[in-house]
């Protein structure tokens, strides 16, 4: 059992299936609209580690390293990433990868690292590891073995030394789940991450792939959102001249938008108090702020991330 759906995982299994799969298995169990998908699981990696005796050649390899000098750093992860890229994913985890993709009927999914010692509030990984976003059957496989090389990635490294994790056990899950074609998509927080005011949502909304506004490329809508008595509050609506998309054949590409299109608000009234009730319904669930990740296709929310806002005083 390499593998495990959604369905069967919780917040308790971060150590096996990393920040990111324990937070969207246990969504999934919630009742919260997630897309659905598996996680290939840390023991996965650490198998392939073990069969390829990589294991041995990485740790030799990052005891090398002094996070001062940053060439080490950059050497260190070029070395260590060749290596993984390089060597042959074990025939059973492959078999059973494949097996997982057919049952979710999907052509495109997302494949997302989920660092096990990851989103806690004092080592929060998100954003340190790679995503690769409408990957088909064809870079499946492929993509996997690069969410496991972004463990070792310069700034992951720099990360794990510098957070002083070097002497911990860090492993990495990849998340395989349904791609949404999101024609809205951005990020939402529970509570006003600026102001702190704990009775204030903002949510921030682009045209085309949420990733846009993850990486700070474009500038979203932006909506704030009483909770008690639930209204909006604030609608500040951006000009967005281009978006990210799905090319025909996988992967991304950015497009231009029509000004008129671009101008508008992204997110109607109703919308914005949609998403509102499923924020406030992540938040009840977990009894703490959210930092969350959301898509928008045919009329249907769905929510593809969500973790603890680590920046509250």
């Amino acid at each position: 059992m390499f593998t495990k759906p959604f369905a069967k995982i919780s917040k308790t299994d971060a150590a096996i299936a990393g920040g990111k799969g324990a937070s969207l298995g246990e969504m999934t169990t919630a009742g919260i609209p997630v897309p659905s998908g598996f996680v290939l699981l840390s023991e996965s990696f650490e198998r392939f580690l073990e069969e390829t005796d990589l294991n041995v050649e990485i740790d030799a390899i990052l005891k090398k390293v002094d996070h001062q000098k940053i060439h080490t750093v950059e050497n260190a992860s070029e070395k260590i990433q060749a290596l993984v890229l390089k060597a042959k994913m074990p025939e059973d985890i492959k078999q059973e990868v494949k097996k997982e993709f057919q049952k979710l009927k999907a052509e495109f999914v997302a494949v997302r690292s989920s660092a096990t010692a990851e989103d806690g509030a004092e080592a929060a990984w998100a954003g340190q590891l790679e995503s690769y976003l409408n990957t088909t059957e064809k870079t499946l496989l492929a993509n996997v073995q690069k969410c496991w090389a972004s463990l070792f990635t310069p700034r992951a490294i720099f990360y794990r030394f510098e957070k002083k994790l070097h002497q911990q056990k860090i492993s990495v899950a990849v998340v395989v789940q349904r791609m949404i074609e999101s024609e809205v998509s951005g990020i939402a927080f529970s509570v006003h991450p600026v102001t702190q005011d704990y009775n204030q949502i903002i949510i921030e909304a682009g045209l085309g792939l949420g990733e846009a506004i993850v990486s700070g490329s474009i500038t979203p809508d932006a909506y704030v959102i009483e909770k008690n008595p639930r209204a909006i509050i604030d609608i500040n609506v951006s000009e967005q001249s281009r978006g990210l998309f799905r090319k025909k054949d996988g992967g991304n590409l950015w497009q231009d938008i029509p000004a008129v299109e671009g101008a508008k608000q992204k997110l109607n009234r109703k919308q914005i108090l949609d998403l509102s009730d499923l924020i406030m319904k992540i938040e009840n669930h977990y009894g703490f702020p959210c930092d969350i990740e959301w898509a928008y296709e045919k009329k249907k929310f769905y929510i593809v991330q969500s973790r603890p806002i680590t920046t509250l005083g």
